[in-house]
């Protein structure tokens, strides 16, 4: 019969009387209560670290009284026991983990039983430390991370250590998205694609070849030419990588009128309100070029509606590259995708165009624009367009201001296809991309345009941190990590045959 220590967790119960007693002397009864609370914190944690010691030791115990001879993932039998250990990094500070390793003389690599049982990760820090840096990442720049782990745990890690941990955090992030379940939704649904593109200034070798080459060009100017292209903010051109941003979700059909549509942007009146988006997943690419975020975005839309019997409807902004590829990509898959350019992206050329016609009055502009909107929102693009032009010509006007007419107005010709908005709201079809540009403000401004920051390509691990918390999913992938880490670190390196209760809770 094994025999195990009488008191396994002596140190952390020393740990816990000596707590005890600092707290009930005299020393502690003139402290203010922001002073216990730090006192707890501190000796606390050394207490916590002390249990989590006492733990894996008392495992590691109980694995020298009972570990068998067990096989590997090459067949080969391991039976001679060696004694090794390792560090752990923990919320609470570092441990040392004994166990044994299983070899057999000849046979490449040993089996750590103990190993698998702890699911122990292949680096230094643990699976609490590296959920918590996550969250953290996700929501704060790295130096601010770092200092966060060291003020709230016993954790101390380098920046450069903390961005390596995760990008191996986020390797997982496109199996779990295609394993995970979807809340039901009706054949009525729409499918709704959306994409945009938002700007990430990158260190010079994260450029994309194309870009790096105009920024080097640019760098061979004189002073004097430096001066001038600052003075016309070209100096700061050639610094940037765009960034792909995508979302799918689901979306009920809620049939509205034009004028719904401008009473809801006035707040007047009312109107129908928007339905809301459902299985909502949103992210960013910094590294995948706008044809590779398409294709995943149809792949993720294909998992909602395998048999095609839903409607897909792709919003956009107008860009010639999105248009071309989405249509390529629903060809390959052999799906039809309602194109629909974002309404707010056209409100932005009218205003344009309105300020350049009525002047600076607010009003007027707002007066002018509302009724070209309406138009608009009952499928006359091209009369609008054709009018906005007369009107700039019977004006009079020249230089940016008929510039920025004629800009609206070819915009409104080049995309009157997608501009059907009488049609859409008849059938019940977003005409706006809010879920897109608030992705693009959440996911990459927010986080990537803080004031002097410059990205490596390591950045994409953030931007999937941060769409995985967007998404409501960051907890969620956590734990799928884990479970593929035990069975790529621990359970490949095993028989199939051994170790089966673990592999039947994974």
């Amino acid at each position: 019969m094994p025999t195990y220590p009488a008191d396994p967790f002596c140190s952390s119960r020393a740990g816990f009387d000596a707590l005890v007693t600092k707290l009930s002397g005299e020393g502690a009864a003139a402290l203010s209560h922001g002073e216990v609370e730090r006192l707890i914190e501190d000796d606390g944690r050394e207490l916590l670290r002390l249990l989590m010691q006492d733990h894996v030791e008392l495992r590691a115990v109980k694995e020298e009284a009972s570990i068998q001879p067990m096989r590997a993932a090459d067949g080969v039998l391991r039976s001679e026991k060696r004694p090794t250990s390792r560090v752990l990094g923990t919320l609470f500070g570092g441990i040392g983990v004994r166990r044994l390793t299983l070899v057999k003389q000849g046979a490449c690599g040993g089996l750590r039983p103990l190993d698998a049982r702890l699911n122990l990760p292949a680096g230094k820090y643990s699976e609490g430390v590296s959920r918590r840096l996550a969250w953290e990442v996700a929501q704060v720049s790295y130096d601010a991370a770092v200092a966060n782990l060291r003020r709230t745990t016993g954790t101390t890690l380098a920046k450069r250590q903390a961005e390596e941990l995760v990008v191996g955090l986020v390797e997982d992030f496109d199996a779990f998205y295609l394993s995970q379940p979807l809340q039901k939704a009706t054949c009525d649904d729409l499918v709704v694609l959306s994409f945009d593109g938002c700007g990430v200034v990158m260190r010079p070798e994260a450029l994309r070849p194309e870009t790096r080459k105009r920024a080097e060009n640019s760098r061979r100017r004189s002073t004097a030419e430096t001066v001038a292209a600052t003075r016309d903010r070209s100096a700061r051109k050639n610094r940037k990588r765009m960034a792909a941003v995508a979302a799918v979700y689901d979306l009920a059909v809620v049939p509205r009128s034009p004028e719904d549509i401008l009473r809801e942007l006035h707040r007047t009146g009312p109107h129908k309100p928007r339905p809301k988006a459902k299985n909502k997943r949103v992210w960013a690419s910094l590294e995948k070029t706008v044809p590779a975020v398409v294709d995943d975005a149809v792949l993720e839309a294909c998992r909602r509606d395998e048999g095609f019997q839903r409607r897909w409807v792709a919003l956009i902004d107008g860009n010639a590259e999105q248009i071309r590829w989405i249509g390529a990509t629903a060809r390959d898959y052999g799906v039809e995708v309602t194109l629909v350019v974002d309404f707010i992206h056209v409100l932005g050329y009218l205003w344009k165009a309105g300020k350049a016609l009525e002047g600076n009055a607010p009003k007027t502009i707002e007066a002018w624009v509302a009724e070209r909107s309406l138009r608009l929102l009952h499928g006359r693009a091209s009369g609008v367009a054709a009018g906005i032009r007369r009107a700039a010509t019977a004006r009079g006007l020249t230089g940016s201001a008929r510039e920025a007419v004629d800009d609206c107005a070819r915009y409104l010709l080049n995309h009157k296809a997608y501009l059907r908005y009488h049609e859409f709201l008849r059938d019940g079809l977003p005409i706006a991309s809010g879920v897109i540009e608030g992705a693009c403000r959440s996911l990459v401004k927010d986080r990537m345009d803080i004031t002097g920051a410059r990205w490596g390509l390591r950045g994409e691990a953030v931007l999937k941190l941060r769409a995985l918390r967007a998404s409501g999913d960051l907890d969620r992938y956590l734990d799928f990590r884990a479970s593929r880490e035990l069975q790529r670190n621990h359970l490949d390196r095993f028989d199939a045959s051994e170790l089966s209760g673990l592999r039947a809770a994974a």
